[in-house]
C-alpha cells in the first residue's frame, strides 16, 4: 500500500454523481496516483497531514491550448495592424528564405520555461501550443523530445505533438495577405509527428500522451488534414486545429473552399469528437451547429481574445447547443483563474449579467478539459481520479460565501499555492524543485529581448524595431 496523505482545508471542491460540489473544512486523501478519499473526514490511517487553511483545494485545472513560449502576442498589445508588425512573413523574407530564430538550446528552455509557468497557476494537464512565426517552418520533434524530458522532470501532465503544416501566411507592401504552400514538406511534417506520436504515447506512467497539431486552418491543405484525422483517429488522439479566429482566416477559407472552416472540415471528413478547436470568435451559426454535431470541443481563450477586441457570442449559447467547452491560456500570462475571470466578464457583456454563472466558467476549465479528452479520471477530485491538485491561498482574497465565486472575484493564478500531480508535490510554498525562478526570469527576458531585436527580418518593409514597437510615452534616453 501506497504511504497516504490528508489534504485538509476551508474549501474542498469535490465531484460527486457527474457534478463539483463544495465541502466545508474538507479533507482530501491521496494514495499512490490516485484520490482515495474526498469528504468531511476520513477514519483511516495516512502517513502525513498538511492542513491548507484559509485555501481552497480544487482539481487541477486543464489547458487545452496552454502557452508553451515565450508569448509573442503581447508585442502587438498597442502595435498593429498586424502585417505591418512582424505577425506576417512579408513577401521579402519569404524570398530570403525564413530562417529559426531560437537555436535547440533556447527552443528547449523555453518550453521547460512554460512548462513550470503553467505549473506556478495551478495547470495540471496541457495541451501546449506556440507561435510558428519566429520558426522557418515548423516545430521538431527534436525539441518536442527535449519538451516530454523537461514535463517528466517537473510532472507536468501533457500531451505533446510538434505543429505541422502545408501552408504558410505572406503580405505585400499593402498589407494584402494571401496563402503560400508548400504540401510535401507539411506531409513530411505530419509523418515525424506521427512516428513521435507513436513513440511518446503514455510515458512516464501514462503521463505524456500524444496529439497532433496542424497549424492554422486557413494554410492547411485537404490532404493534410484528412491524413491527421485518419491517424488520430486510429490512434485515439487529440487533434488540435486552430479555426474561426480571425476575419482574415475566414476570407482566406473562403476564398479558397467556398465556406466556412468548419463546414470546410465537415465536407472532407476530417471533424470528430477528438478535434479540439480554438478560438471560435468569428465562428458562424453553422460552424457551432457542426461543433455539437460531431462532438468537437470548442476551446473559448477569453484573454487574448478580449485583448484585441475580439470575443466569444456566445458562451451561454454554445453551451445550451450542447458543445463542449474547455479553456485554455494561449497568451502570457498563462493565468487560468485570468481567463476564467475575463471570460465570464465577456459572456455577460454579451449576453448580460444573468447568462453565466461562477460553476460554469470552472466546469469548462476542469470538466470540459477533461471531457475534451476522454477523461474521466481527469478535471475532478473523486475516489479513483488522479491526483491532480491545485491549492488555491484565499489569505489574502476578501472571500465571498462561495470559494468559486471567489475565486472569479478575488483570486489569481499567483495565488495558487501547491500542485500535486498523479500524487506528486510538484509545487510547495510557490517553489518547483530544480526550478530557480528569479534566473529563469531573466533567462527568458534575455531571449525574448534577442528575439525582439529580429523582428525588422521578418517584417513588411523592414522598419527598425523602435517603429514597429512604438513606446507608450516619449521615451528620455540616460
Amino acid at each position: 500500500m501506497s504511504a497516504r496523505r490528508l489534504l485538509s482545508a476551508r474549501w474542498v471542491i469535490g465531484h460527486v454523481a457527474g457534478t463539483h460540489v463544495v465541502y466545508e473544512n474538507g479533507v482530501v486523501v491521496i494514495e499512490g496516483d490516485s484520490l482515495l478519499h474526498v469528504g468531511q473526514a476520513f477514519d483511516g490511517e495516512v502517513a502525513e497531514r498538511i492542513d491548507y487553511g484559509e485555501a481552497v483545494i480544487a482539481p487541477g485545472f486543464i489547458d487545452l491550448d496552454a502557452l508553451s513560449d515565450l508569448d509573442t502576442t503581447i508585442l502587438g498589445y498597442d502595435n498593429g495592424p498586424a502585417w505591418q508588425k512582424g505577425r506576417v512573413w512579408p513577401e521579402s523574407y519569404i524570398a530570403r528564405g525564413p530562417y529559426e530564430m531560437y537555436d535547440a538550446e533556447e527552443l528547449a528552455f523555453q518550453k521547460r520555461h512554460a512548462f513550470a509557468q503553467l505549473i506556478r497557476n495551478g495547470i495540471t494537464t496541457a495541451l501546449p501550443i506556440a507561435s510558428l512565426f519566429y520558426r522557418e517552418w515548423g516545430e521538431t520533434v527534436a525539441e518536442f523530445e527535449a519538451a516530454a524530458a523537461a514535463a517528466e522532470d517537473l510532472g507536468l501532465r501533457v500531451y505533446l505533438g510538434p505543429a505541422y503544416r502545408t501552408g504558410g501566411q505572406v503580405t505585400d507592401e499593402a498589407g494584402t495577405i494571401r496563402a503560400v504552400y508548400d504540401e510535401a514538406r507539411g506531409l513530411v511534417g505530419l509523418e515525424e509527428a506521427a512516428a513521435f506520436a507513436r513513440s511518446i504515447d503514455g510515458i512516464a506512467g501514462g503521463r505524456i500522451r500524444a496529439m497532433f497539431a496542424p497549424d492554422r486552418i486557413e494554410t492547411c491543405t485537404e490532404t493534410l488534414l484528412r491524413r491527421t484525422h485518419a491517424i488520430a483517429a486510429e490512434m485515439g488522439a487529440p487533434v488540435r486545429q486552430h479555426s474561426c479566429q480571425s476575419p482574415t482566416e475566414t476570407r482566406l477559407v473562403r476564398e479558397q473552399h467556398g465556406t466556412t472552416p468548419i463546414d470546410w472540415l465537415d465536407r472532407i471528413g476530417a471533424l470528430g469528437a477528438n478535434w479540439l478547436l480554438p478560438h471560435g470568435t468569428n465562428a458562424t451559426a453553422r460552424d457551432f451547429e457542426l461543433m455539437a454535431e460531431h462532438g468537437a470541443t470548442l476551446v473559448h481563450c477569453p484573454l487574448v481574445s478580449a485583448r484585441h477586441g475580439g470575443m466569444l457570442r456566445s458562451f451561454a449559447s454554445c453551451r445550451a447547443m450542447g458543445i463542449n467547452i474547455g479553456l485554455g491560456t494561449d497568451t502570457h500570462p498563462a493565468d487560468m483563474i485570468l481567463n476564467m475571470q475575463i471570460g465570464m466578464m465577456m459572456a455577460r457583456v454579451a449576453d448580460g449579467p444573468l447568462a453565466l454563472r461562477s460553476e460554469d466558467m470552472f466546469d469548462a476549465a476542469t470538466l470540459g478539459g477533461a471531457r475534451a479528452l476522454g477523461r474521466a479520471d481527469l478535471g475532478r477530485l473523486a475516489p479513483g481520479a488522479k491526483a491532480d491538485i491545485a491549492v488555491i491561498d484565499l489569505r489574502h482574497a476578501l472571500q465571498t460565501p462561495d470559494p468559486v465565486q471567489t475565486l472569479m472575484t478575488g483570486a489569481a493564478g499567483r495565488d495558487v499555492r501547491d500542485v500535486w500531480i498523479d500524487g506528486r508535490r510538484v509545487m510547495a510554498d510557490g517553489v518547483i524543485p530544480g526550478v530557480n525562478a528569479g534566473a529563469d526570469a531573466a533567462r527568458a527576458q534575455a531571449q525574448f529581448d534577442r528575439l525582439i531585436a529580429k523582428y525588422p527580418d521578418r517584417t513588411a518593409g523592414h522598419p527598425p524595431v523602435t517603429e514597429i514597437f512604438t513606446p507608450s510615452y516619449e521615451r528620455i534616453a540616460p
